[in-house]
């Protein structure tokens, strides 16, 4: 999977860096002083590096958590975000990381424990509830057999009575949670989308089926669990399209398990929508209804509230309405 491995001269030696060198054998191995050196020059091609992405080993030094966007609410006040890896090992055409990013390689931060301090620091700030959210600039466990990432921050969690993390992932890489006792303060939110759509959009992640598969263990197991269906995509018959997804979804799912339902629909800030199109622009998703409004592509107002409309309508008929989460822009 991993040709290349750039590692920076300063965990060059770190445990996790020769860890995950030894992993890889065969990989080519390439110090650096710094990841933006491979990271960030304007001459790379995103849709050529995403064949075969290079893994990079680094070190954080700063803005270890971050208040999150608007639209990553489940019901707190105090929303934060952490990004251990940047960059996905899926190739969805609605992501905003890939008109983000100049390059399409990995990078893994290896210093977990700066991560486990900012984190704590931030919980034990307020009385009031913290809400942590891994996923933003990667899947949060499709890597994680590599990583051990999640196997290392659960403990912290564990401590932190008023500190709650959301694990966001299309992946069904879910051994270290089935390996581990289910945590109340731990959710487990798959993102999901009708097949039709997936198939179309979702390229190289797991099949609908197979993250149903994943996430009926993790319930029986004892996990919380959220749906994230975020984006919902505009199309023809969509109405019987989402009608009969959430059907499919929800005759699987044991409401004493969900914790949160989030719906939101196709949103990009404009910069990145246009670099999208730029790498794929043949991309069908791209010629939709959308439009151009303080600096965000959308859907129009009017499909935007319809499509909203009746699948809120289409969710209550299966779930508590207190458990359902708009997602609005920062705007």
């Amino acid at each position: 999977m991993i040709e290349t491995l750039y590692i920076e001269e300063a965990v060059f030696d770190h445990p996790r860096s020769q860890a995950i060198r030894t992993r890889y054998p065969n990989a080519a191995v390439i110090p650096c002083s710094r990841y933006g050196e491979v990271f960030n020059p304007k001459a790379q091609n995103f849709r050529l590096q995403k064949k075969q992405p290079a893994l990079i080993l680094a070190e954080k030094f700063n803005n270890f958590v971050l208040p999150a966007p608007l639209s990553y609410n489940i019901g707190g006040q105090r929303n934060y975000y952490f990004s251990h890896m940047l960059n996905c090992i899926y190739d969805c055409r609605y992501c905003f990381l890939q008109g983000m990013y100049r390059s399409a390689n990995y990078i893994l931060f290896v210093n977990y424990e700066d991560f486990d301090s900012s984190i704590e620091q931030v919980a034990k700030a307020s009385n009031e509830s913290s809400y942590f959210f891994s996923g933003y600039d990667c899947d949060s466990l499709a890597l994680e057999p590599i990583t051990g990432f999640i196997k290392h921050t659960l403990p912290l969690f564990r401590k932190l009575n008023n500190a709650f993390l959301e694990i966001r992932t299309k992946s069904t890489q879910i051994r270290t949670l089935l390996d581990t006792e289910a945590m109340p303060n731990c959710i487990v939110a798959f993102s999901l989308s009708p097949d039709v759509l997936a198939e179309a959009l979702e390229h190289k992640a797991p099949s609908l089926q197979k993250r149903l598969e994943a996430l009926d263990k993790l319930q029986q197991a004892g996990w919380p669990i959220g749906l994230r269906f975020d984006p919902i995509i505009y199309c023809d018959n969509y109405q019987n399209i989402y009608t009969e997804f959430f059907e499919q979804v929800f005759v699987r799912i044991n409401l004493d398990q969900l914790h949160s339902v989030s719906l939101g629909t196709f949103r990009m800030p404009q910069g990145f929508y246009r670099n999208i199109v730029k790498l794929y622009p043949e991309e069908k998703l791209f010629a939709g209804p959308l439009t151009e409004s303080q600096q965000m592509v959308s859907y129009e107002a009017n499909i935007e509230d319809e499509m909203l409309a009746f699948c809120r309508e289409k969710l209550l008929q299966l779930m508590p309405e207190e458990k359902l989460f708009l997602c609005h822009d920062d705007d």
